[in-house]
């Protein structure tokens, strides 16, 4: 393919643009609670469009249009679970977590929080939760570069290898390099590149065929029950899709962002911008495979492709609506929904291994510009090994990562949602509940009983299997419940109104310059040396004190 060809010339503009953002996440990152977690600084907007981005991934723009033109309407019941599942969570998690994790030794990640919650000396659960998280991630992480490499293939013809080894490249190099801050800039302007994506190319098929009801004429001649929101659907295939919202809980690569949050003021305002964000982009996803179907059954010399493969249908509206130029810059969406979840997941992962594991056993004292490296070398370990199980692109590995979401969910959801809401949790009903819900996913998903999504057996069972291990083992002690109390007044005093206590309260001109402030702050650092330990805490008034 000629260099000079616009979609070749617009990936590549794109990821240069990654790039340049990574470098500025590099100037910014001085220890590593700014590299695991970007210091706590984000404010609603960025926290808000990364925790999208992070989630979505390559789903929304190639599975979801995909699903809708090859099976109708009914394929919206998964899009109605992940919405409601998305705002449960943003309504019982974020904030309590938020205030809960900094209330827990400022703890960094999920296994940190869990093993300060629980104050389990023996590092047990941390351990186990971390080895959970790296090992079901780094599948995903497979899955991911997969997904790059069949993009950069279909798009340029490159032998897959190559594609591989170019779409893995370019999202391990911005999070070796900004690590956190990097990511969670990249995921904002990743989330409005796919939010455009998604509203225009349906609004272009509209405009070019009449109106939705002619799109809906059409589709019905064609396709009598791809209209009927039901479909096909037995009452338990409606539960199944609807149970998708469960996974919410207990995704560490979404929880986190949560906990990266400036402060737990800035939850309601990061909530509706998320909401928002992801309810149109859901309605723009089911809107390009309805009307898509009804694009291509009028014009069926163009949709032979689609008709063999459903999931092309956004790329293959794009490359016949849009001029060159133009339809290069919204398939670069595709990309940019691959790159943001990825380079979640392998963040995440580095993350377990370095402060939960790594940390954990370290004899003496590690300097933060020591962490901070070993971080970065620990995402380009993940990311090799991510690398060496997707070379070979059917590989009966990476059909594990289809337990992935339901596996974290079941083992996860019931647990975080636990230690936020319930003060008389135990370490070992934790421990219970992960096991359970973890295997209860593995052996659904092996008999398939009742056609069931085993998210919500696992989900349910693993709530169970922690709540009654919990009631029958010893009350958590003094201490630990005198913390939970403390975050719970904490949180109380924030909803009504203030905190006196916490330094990172935002304000509107904050609230909207977390990506300006970021630029600002690496540009003010460029005579610093990377990986500094002084600096930030004394260097930023929105710094996190240390408990």
């Amino acid at each position: 393919m000629p260099l000079w060809n616009p979609t070749a010339v617009t990936f590549t503009v794109y990821l240069l643009l990654m790039l340049g953002i990574g470098w500025l996440g590099y100037r910014a990152t001085h220890n590593l609670s700014d590299y695991i977690l970007g210091g706590r600084r984000l404010g609603s907007f960025v926290t808000a469009l990364s925790a999208g981005a992070s989630d979505m991934s390559g789903w929304l723009l190639l599975g979801l249009p995909g699903a809708i033109y090859a099976g109708g309407l009914s394929g919206v019941w998964i899009a109605i679970g992940l919405a409601l599942g998305a705002w449960a969570n943003w309504r019982l998690v974020a904030a309590r977590l938020r205030v809960h994790t900094e209330q827990c030794g400022n703890a960094l990640t999920l296994p940190e929080y869990l093993t300060q919650r629980f104050g389990d000396g023996s590092h047990l659960l941390r351990i186990v939760t971390a080895l959970v998280i790296l090992i079901f991630f780094t599948l995903y992480c497979a899955s991911g570069v997969v997904a790059g490499a069949r993009l950069f293939e279909t798009m340029f013809g490159l032998e897959y290898r190559t594609a591989l080894w170019i779409g893995a490249l370019a999202t391990i190099a911005y999070v070796f390099i900004g690590g956190f801050l990097a990511v969670s800039w990249t995921d904002t302007v990743q989330a409005s590149l796919m939010f455009a994506a998604l509203v225009v190319t349906p609004i272009a098929v509209i405009a070019l065929d009449g109106s939705p009801a002619a799109a809906v004429a059409a589709v019905t001649a064609v396709h009598p029950t791809h209209t009927d929101w039901f479909g096909d659907l037995a009452p338990l295939g409606v539960i199944s899709m609807l149970a998708w919202g469960l996974g919410y809980f207990g995704q560490p690569h979404i929880l986190v962002r949560f906990m990266a949050a400036r402060s737990a003021s800035a939850i309601p305002k990061a909530r509706r911008i998320c909401m928002t964000w992801m309810v149109l982009c859901l309605i723009g996803a089911v809107a390009v495979g309805f009307f898509g179907l009804a694009f291509f059954s009028a014009r069926p010399d163009l949709g032979a492709g689609v008709a063999a493969n459903p999931e092309t249908i956004f790329i293959a509206l794009t490359t016949q609506l849009f001029a060159p130029w133009l339809a290069g810059i919204l398939l670069a969406a595709i990309l940019a929904a691959v790159m943001s979840t990825l380079s979640c997941q392998l963040l995440v992962c580095a993350s377990a291994l370095t402060e939960d594991l790594y940390k954990t056993f370290a004899r003496g004292q590690v300097s933060q510009r020591r962490l901070v490296w070993i971080g970065r070398a620990m995402v380009l370990a993940v990311a090799t090994v991510a690398v060496l199980l997707a070379l070979d692109p059917s590989s009966r590995v990476l059909g594990m990562v289809s337990y992935a979401w339901a596996g974290f969910g079941a083992a996860f959801g019931p647990l975080v949602l636990a230690t936020l809401l319930w003060p008389r949790v135990t370490r070992n009903g934790a421990l219970a509940g992960i096991v359970v819900g973890a295997a209860t996913v593995l052996i659904w998903k092996q008999f398939g009983w009742f056609d069931l999504y085993e998210i919500l057996p696992g989900f349910v069972l693993g709530g169970l299997a922690l709540v009654v291990v919990s009631r029958f083992d010893r009350a958590p002690s003094h201490e630990v419940m005198a913390r939970y109390d403390a975050a719970e007044r904490r949180l109380r005093a924030i909803q009504l109104g203030g905190d006196p206590s916490n330094s990172q309260a935002d304000s509107p001109a904050d609230d909207g310059a977390d990506f300006g402030s970021g630029v600002g702050t690496a540009r003010g650092n460029l005579g610093g040396s990377l990986g500094s330990e002084t600096g930030r805490a004394a260097d930023t008034p929105t710094a996190q004190p240390t408990p």
